[in-house]
């Protein structure tokens, strides 16, 4: 049963969607968004070239801790509008890890319409170093050449968590997902799914060049090391 809502929660909700339809009619957001497009792409490519020798280093590793699994995963994502795609990322469970999920599900560490869990069982060894680092999204830059993704953006959530969406956490998906944000620099795990909605809100409102290379150097810590990273 759908739980009622008051009136000044559903007038938030319009408020909010009211406001994204103004930011996307305004000419400074299109001239944002045109070049927010050309920033992704240069980025992604110069990002995959310099990275080439970590990506072939961690492939190496991945299929000696596991040769009959792939070196890639990927997993159904919601992006802009809700519309689907498949997103890539480094191996870092094994090989059965979604047949898995449904007997770990009662041991969700995070509140709200995600699973998160710290100490997950299904995490190989170099898995576990990967996701500390955030090495396993690197291959999320070739999302970012498709323009299923942007560098910077929402976190794409997978469809059962969207299925637990209200109409104000579906605000999220009206603009391309990321493969960092807002909600990554600010906590990340230590966060509630609420906040990462407001979060995400926060930044769509707001969202300019200027903003996006601040978000994306704050993610450079992530990637040596972030203790909220699993």
């Amino acid at each position: 049963m759908t739980p009622q809502r008051n009136e000044a929660e559903v007038a938030l909700e319009g408020t909010a969607y009211y406001t994204l339809h103004a930011l996307e009619r305004n000419k400074n957001i299109r001239t944002y968004l045109i070049l927010k497009r050309a920033m992704d792409i240069i980025g992604a490519a110069v990002g995959i070239l310099i990275l080439s020798p970590v990506f072939i280093s961690v492939a190496i590793l991945i299929k000696l801790e596991d040769p009959r699994g792939p070196i890639f995963f990927h997993q159904s994502r919601v992006g802009k509008n809700e519309t689907g795609f498949r997103m890539y990322k480094f191996r870092s469970m094994v090989s059965n890890a979604e047949e898995l999920l449904e007997g770990l599900l009662s041991q969700n560490e995070i509140e709200g319409a995600m699973f998160k869990m710290k100490e997950d069982p299904r995490i190989t060894r170099i898995g576990r170093f990967i996701r500390r680092t955030s090495i396993d999204e690197l291959p999320q830059l070739w999302n970012v050449i498709r323009g299923d993704m942007s560098l910077v953006g929402p976190r794409p959530p997978i469809p059962r968590e969207v299925a637990e969406y209200t109409n104000h956490d579906k605000i999220r998906l009206k603009v391309t997902p990321g493969c960092t944000g807002l909600w990554q620099v600010s906590g990340r795990n230590e966060l509630t799914f609420k906040q990462m909605v407001e979060l995400d809100i926060e930044y769509i409102q707001n969202r300019t060049i200027l903003f996006d290379i601040k978000i994306m150097l704050r993610t450079v810590k992530v990637l040596f090391g972030s203790k909220n990273a699993f």
